[in-house]
């Protein structure tokens, strides 16, 4: 039952970030042992209707629909992973030099929910358990002693390395 309703979260998943709410969010990796997942995945890069805006502003914008997405991603996968009582998150943006940078982690819980009167993204994202830290222009990169899980992935190394050799 449970690789049943694994299978149909990587396909509903798959069709929400192809043409769906959650497009054009690229998943890294997802996993599921036992009640606990991990969903590791690449935020969106910024919007192209905020071309003509200041960098700034559309840094921020960008940090806004990367904790919409997070906060979208949790909600879908509780709704379809019924048997996942909590979830590891790690959320990359491609940096300037091509290289990922954590701008947002944490486990999130089946319980764990904002109250619908709390209007900022930032506190609905901090109360359900993300870890992030936002600046004025948006979501910054995550330090080492800002989230428990200090080293970049294996996954995420050759990646990297892969698309330095595209380039």
């Amino acid at each position: 039952m449970r690789l049943f309703e694994f299978g149909d979260f990587l396909r509903r998943i798959y069709l929400r970030t192809r043409f769906g709410q959650l497009s054009p969010l690229r998943l890294l990796r997802v996993e599921l042992k036992w009640d606990v997942a991990e969903c590791d995945w690449l935020a969106r890069s910024k919007c192209e209707w905020d071309t003509n805006r200041p960098s700034r502003e559309r840094e921020y914008n960008a940090s806004l629909q990367t904790l919409r997405d997070a906060l979208a991603v949790r909600e879908f996968l509780f709704c379809t992973l019924p048997s996942a009582q909590s979830a590891i998150f790690r959320v990359y943006r491609q940096g300037l030099e091509g290289q990922f940078e954590l701008v947002i982690a944490g486990t999130v819980r089946r319980g764990e929910q904002a109250s619908r009167r709390i209007r900022s993204l930032a506190m609905k994202g901090k109360l359900c358990g993300l870890q992030f830290r936002m600046s004025e222009s948006g979501l910054e990169a995550l330090q080492a002693e800002d989230w428990q899980s200090k080293s970049v992935p294996k996954f995420l190394e050759n990646a990297e390395s892969q698309q330095t050799e595209e380039v």
